[in-house]
């Protein structure tokens, strides 16, 4: 018999099911493969997850229908992964291996398997020897003990060549190693370090944008054991490498790890808990820091490895932010001009040196944002009531003209139904008109701007303006002699709670790309000089930012020392949802909250947030999974959208 994961997403129906091996089937039929099977009168997909003699089941055993594919794609450890992942977030097994495995493909299955390539010596350890701890760490990994980092990166640092070169000390040491980054423009830099620095063949990169083909083939050079090192983005996560002996996180911050389909897991806590299960080594890195993992670190699960102060000193760029007396003394208009004057003054300078400057900008296009310019009040569609904007292209004759973001209809006239105003202004900036004022600006220097649509990996050293937005910020050999960091007021004055970290992790990354104070590097933000996030950001402490995030919110009770769950749906669905919830002893509920409409929406729609204690989050998701298996069992009509621990609480 063989124990199947039948592809069929309802919550009751949870659970592994036994079939009979006809003998026809019995030498192909193995741990891990893709077979059909007859479930409810139809043919389904379905993954074994083990074959063996005996079954519990009481009656007569449906046999296999057919055997899909004899390669067994799903390996123990990954099954045990997906199981517990599954748990931990209130879903099916079967969302998660939707995750976990991808499409098949026939032609990759006939290419020969190939052997793994020798492995390596240890890497040098000139690269995290401004790392107390660094050295030690990499001979740790070499020697195969399980050691657990927090890594916050040096600004400037070559960081895609050090998480290789801890890639070879887990492969040196005869184990292998996942990383997973946020972006493909990330992973093409780390892929070009592992090619410069890994054996050829040892190396596995797994993309989104992959051809079908591509990816599967990849896949199954991990799941063969042939490529021991697996570089990745999101979807990475559950790669069933071989003797995984180090996982790594980069920017653990970056909104692109929190999984968006069912049952929204976030590659940190998911790579966190398939180190424990496989006992391997775990490093959580960046510039910049969370909450969550100082609490990996305040729990001692995971230790610091940071630069000492005064190496710290020596890499960084000047920070210097607004508010400052001599400032205001020389500027008066300092504190409310989106662009002051030590703004221009420090791109002025690095222009003049021959050095391209950065310009961030939390927002893309020309105007996203448009208001009454008699009473501010948003202006919206008339007909969708969506939000108005001004796009980046210019129309027929030249104009911009504003539109609708949700319908794209043009709004000719404007009303305004407050005030009856018909003007409108700008209440958000976006790059192209940032890059289009500082051309005005800046007579003669060339402007590029990189963004949503047009993202650049580089630019080319020498005095040029580059306008991006957070994240498509591209690199320059030698760094920038400056960067600007704009409208902070869109980031600190968000309504989330994680305004605060995620300002932080933005301007981190952006400044991380300037050259050293001693080389002349200078980063100005537009921000009050008293806020604590801009006094962290000046003093380059990310840790003790992260720190003082993690205090507040165990005061608040809110994630990561609880465990938050989010429940949306319309009122009267959420209600009888409530209503068969049993929470563990100390759990609260919050709301209702009405929820912003989305385009397409029909019909009202809340949201609760239920709260319990770290140590009740099993229990809390296990209430919540046994809710929505009674729902699919009475064929419930609607859905209650159920997701822990989400990234937006606002």
């Amino acid at each position: 018999m063989a124990r199947v994961v039948v592809d069929v997403p309802l919550a009751h129906l949870d659970r592994p099911f036994d079939y009979a091996v006809p003998d026809e089937l019995a030498e192909g039929v193995v741990a891990g493969c893709r077979v059909r099977v007859r479930f409810a009168g139809q043919l389904v997909d379905g993954v074994v997850l083990d074959v063996g003699s005996t079954t519990t089941h009481t009656g007569k055993l449906a046999p296999l229908a057919k055997l899909v594919s004899p390669e067994p794609v799903l390996t123990p450890e990954v099954a045990e992964l997906a199981r517990s992942v599954a748990d931990r977030y209130a879903g099916a097994m079967t969302d998660v291996l939707r995750l976990a495995l991808p499409p098949r493909r026939g032609a990759p299955e006939k290419r020969p398997v190939a052997d793994p390539p020798p492995a390596p010596e240890p890497p040098d350890p000139a690269g995290f020897s401004r790392y107390p701890t660094g050295e030690a760490f990499l001979e740790a990994l070499a020697l195969g003990r399980p050691v657990r980092a927090v890594w916050t990166a040096l600004p400037g640092e070559d960081w895609p060549a050090r998480l290789v070169e801890l890639c070879r000390a887990s492969l040196s040491g005869g184990r292998g190693a996942l990383v997973v980054v946020p972006d493909g423009k990330d992973l093409d830099r780390l892929a070009a370090a592992a090619q410069a620095l890994l054996p050829k063949g040892s190396v596995a990169v797994l993309r989104s944008d992959s051809t079908p083909d591509t990816r599967y083939g990849r896949f199954l050079t991990v799941s063969r054991g042939t490529a021991q090192v697996v570089l990745g983005t999101r979807g990475a996560v559950f790669a069933p490498v071989r003797d995984l002996g180090l996982v790594v996180v980069w920017d653990d911050g970056d909104d692109l790890h929190a999984e968006p389909r069912a049952p929204y897991p976030h590659t940190r806590d998911v790579l966190v808990h398939r180190a424990h299960l496989a006992g391997c080594s775990a490093v959580v890195a960046g510039y910049a820091r969370t909450a969550e993992a100082a609490l990996l670190v305040e729990s001692g699960w995971a230790h610091e490895l940071v630069a000492e102060r005064a190496t710290l000193r020596a890499a960084a760029p000047r920070v210097q932010a607004l508010g400052e007396d001599s400032e205001l003394a020389r500027d008066a208009a300092a504190r409310s001009a989106r662009l002051p004057s030590l703004a221009f003054r420090v791109a002025r300078e690095a222009l003049a040196a021959g050095a391209p400057v950065l310009v961030q900008v939390p927002r893309a296009g020309y105007a996203p944002g448009l208001v009454c310019d008699r009473c501010r009040a948003p202006a919206r569609c008339r007909h969708c009531a969506g939000p108005l904007g001004v796009a980046a292209r210019a129309g027929a004759a030249g104009a911009r003209v504003a539109a609708c973001r949700w319908c794209a209809r043009p709004a000719a006239t404007f009303d305004c139904p407050h005030c009856h105003g018909t003007k409108l202004r700008a209440s958000v900036v976006g790059a192209s008109r940032t890059a289009e004022e500082l051309g005005r600006a800046f007579a003669g220097a060339t402007v590029r701007v990189s963004g949503r649509g047009q993202v650049l990996a580089t630019v080319e050293p020498g005095p040029a303006i580059v306008v991006a937005t957070p994240g498509a910020e591209p690199t320059v050999e030698g760094g920038y002699g400056a960067a600007l960091l704009l409208d902070s007021w869109a980031l600190l004055g968000r309504a989330d709670l994680r305004a605060a970290e995620e300002t932080m992790r933005r301007w981190l990354n952006a400044a991380a790309m300037v050259r050293s104070a001693s080389a002349g590097g200078q980063v100005v933000v537009t921000a009050d000089a008293g806020h604590p996030v801009v006094q962290a950001l000046v003093r380059w402490d990310p840790a003790g930012l992260a720190g003082r995030e993690l205090a507040d919110r165990r005061e608040l009770g809110f994630p990561p020392v609880s465990r938050m769950a989010s429940l949306s749906a319309s009122p009267a669905a959420l209600a009888e949802f409530l209503a068969a919830l049993r929470l563990p002893e100390g759990a609260d509920v919050l709301g209702p909250v009405p929820e912003a409409p989305r385009p397409g929406q029909e019909g009202e729609r809340e949201r609760f947030l239920v709260r319990a204690r770290r140590s009740d989050g099993v229990a809390l998701a296990r209430a919540l999974h046994d809710v929505q298996g009674v729902r699919s069992a009475r064929k419930t009509p609607e859905h209650v959208r159920v997701q822990l621990d989400p990234l937006d609480l606002a």
